[in-house]
């Protein structure tokens, strides 16, 4: 089934308790991109670089079977350049840069060949406006619509994060973006406020606490895999998504089900994120590590137990 991811191809410069670096290659959609490949053979990418952008890291993706007939390269701009700080804890960073460039005017050109051939839509972390534009020019409603977003669009584009979740089927945000967005503390509650704006689903994610799926009455909890090491959480939330997305396209099902596996596909390649710097890990994945992987989160989940009378 044909998938199509729309974000940034960028650059990153990180620091954490564990090291730096100078400017890498990130960005939403190549996490994404990567995540995904391990579960269909070609993907589709619409997103924007600068002439700085390196042909080297183009090549690797299009090796992957990552279709960039969507992507715009302006030679004379500069690429999205974001750099952070993490605190001890990992799970709260500072800003320290953040450079628009070719994102400051990026217009979503969608190809002819995609616009009505698109079962799986991943909508990335962008501003709601540029979302809303690649939905209004798809030909064909996908069969599933995956949108991510932050704290920092509900800050400054409440009222067209408000549309665009009119049209569309899964929300993926963390806890306190929830939060934010719902005006209520019990994730339950935020849930079935969230649902109300438009989104059957709803991927709520905890960090170092795992993830929750709501749909209708029915939650899932998946738990976050305990880690000896965590050396770079830049980039995981958008490792997760392609996962879950990628595994929803490769399997062609979305019933609620299937997206308790895929959550526990995404967060297992998740786990396998962090544990680098960058995409670094993520790039080099065998079929048999991720599998392990899933059976790691299984077995931390499944136990049996004779329940006797108290």
């Amino acid at each position: 089934m044909s998938l199509l991811s729309i974000g940034t191809l960028a650059f990153d410069a990180i620091e954490t308790p564990f090291g730096k670096t100078d400017k890498i290659v990130g960005g939403a959609c190549t996490y994404i991109s990567l995540a995904a490949s391990y579960f269909v053979a070609r993907s589709r990418v619409v997103s924007v670089v600068g002439g700085d952008f390196p042909k080297d890291r183009l090549n690797d993706l299009q090796s992957r079977g990552v279709d960039l007939d969507g992507l715009q390269i302006k030679e004379d701009e500069k690429s999205f350049f974001w750099s952070g700080k993490y605190h001890t804890d990992m799970n709260s960073r500072d800003t320290l840069v953040t450079e628009l460039n070719v994102l400051e005017s990026f217009d979503p050109i969608i190809p002819d060949s995609y616009k009505d051939d698109t079962s799986y839509l991943m909508l990335g972390n962008l501003a709601p406006v540029v979302q809303l534009q690649v939905l209004e020019r798809l030909s064909v409603r996908p069969k599933l619509v995956v949108l991510d977003t932050m704290n920092f669009w509900m800050d400054i584009a409440m009222d067209d994060l408000k549309k665009v979740l009119k049209k569309v089927d899964v929300l993926t945000i963390n806890d306190e973006e929830a939060r934010q967005l719902s005006g209520e503390y019990s994730l339950v509650k935020a849930a079935e406020v969230i649902r109300q704006m438009g989104p059957k689903y709803l991927i709520i994610k905890k960090g170092e606490h795992g993830a929750l799926l709501f749909h209708g009455e029915d939650m899932f909890f998946a738990p976050a895999l305990p880690l000896a090491e965590v050396v770079d959480p830049t980039g995981a939330g958008d490792t997760f998504a392609g996962g879950f997305i990628g595994y929803l396209a490769k399997t062609d099902d979305v019933s609620f089900e299937n997206m308790k596996r895929a959550i526990i596909y995404g967060s297992a390649l998740a786990s396998f994120t962090v544990e680098r710097f960058g995409t670094e890990k993520l790039e080099s994945l065998t079929p048999d590590e991720i599998e392990a992987r899933v059976a790691e989160f299984i077995k931390l989940a499944t136990f049996n137990m004779d329940f006797a009378a108290v």
